[in-house]
């Protein structure tokens, strides 16, 4: 995207004043914290290599296969910032308020990769030699949004950013090691506040243009991915993520999308047009769809477990 449309224009000057009342919340209730201080570097030695230290092996790893599987699917995303921070400036801006919080977002998002890859590093949770190899072939894919206009940027940041928080939150549980659980609960508490702040933008906008608002929520939700679907076997590593509980159906549509459609309070708006209340009713058939196939996955799952503790 090199260029906004007039519409795009018009939409980022009515919400500035809504953008510029959310940074001043934002700023006075985000909390300054330092990646270091999760980081357990007692525990580190070095690596081989040019230094000539111990070579990593699985059995250092104090994390289960999960654990250590959606860690590195939760790096991975977050190295990605580079094009994050390209997408979000070039629809946004950099003037303003909005260049401010594209700037604060992105300032703040960099301490998530740095805590987590350190975190890895120092107990020795993963190979960092795949590691590397993976992180270059994931960045050198970078990132483009699936949607073109500013409301659907807008739209899909509220969404994917409380997906992210349940992702991290969801694996330091999981972890069993209260560091990794204390870093990742740390991570999860900016994604929530990045997540407020872009779902009030969003609500803004259902004041000034519902119907475009409705539309953007739509296309949203059913085509709704992960910023790291692009990563190197990422659908084998999100059935593993769903399996285990992290991060599935039930949790997207219960955790994520529902807690957010009740916040914007779409299906109690008024003033739409013939096009939004369409938009409104296929978002509402598309729902009790999710809910079903979130069920179905549900027991599924409990099915396979018990097969698995029946073989055991």
């Amino acid at each position: 995207m090199t260029s906004r449309s007039p519409s795009d224009l018009a939409l980022l000057t009515e919400l500035e004043p809504i953008v510029e009342s959310n940074l001043n919340r934002h700023l006075s209730t985000a909390k300054e914290w330092f990646p270091h201080e999760y980081v357990p570097w007692s525990e580190g030695r070095t690596f081989d290599g040019i230094l000539g230290g111990e070579a990593w092996d699985p059995s250092q790893s104090k994390l289960s296969d999960v654990a250590r599987t959606s860690l590195i699917v939760n790096l991975l995303t977050e190295d990605n910032l580079p094009s994050y921070h390209h997408e979000i400036a070039v629809r946004f801006g950099r003037d303003g308020a909005w260049g401010t919080w594209v700037h604060r977002w992105t300032a703040e998002e960099g301490r998530h990769g740095i805590a987590i890859r350190d975190y890895l590093l120092a107990t020795r949770a993963v190979d960092p030699v795949a590691l590397e190899r993976a992180r270059m072939q994931h960045m050198e894919g970078g990132f483009t949004s699936d949607y073109e206009s500013v409301l659907g940027g807008i739209a899909y940041v509220s969404f994917q950013e409380l997906a992210t928080r349940v992702a991290h939150r969801n694996t330091g549980r999981i972890s069993d090691d209260p560091i990794c659980d204390q870093l990742l609960a740390r991570v999860a508490a900016d994604e929530n506040l990045h997540m407020l702040f872009y779902r009030n933008l969003l609500g803004g906008a259902f004041d000034f243009a519902p119907d475009q608002a409705m539309q953007a929520v739509l296309d949203v939700i059913t085509s709704f991915q992960m910023p790291g679907h692009t990563i190197d076997g990422f659908q084998r590593k999100s059935v593993q993520i769903a399996m285990a509980g992290i991060y599935d159906l039930r949790i997207h549509h219960d955790e994520v999308v529902m807690p957010i459609v009740r916040q914007l309070r779409v299906f109690e708006r008024t003033g739409l047009s013939g096009e939004g209340e369409r938009a409104r009713e296929e978002l509402a058939a598309f729902l009790e769809g999710l809910d079903q196939a979130a069920s179905k996955f549900v027991e599924r799952r409990e099915k396979t477990n018990a097969r698995k503790a029946a073989r055991a």
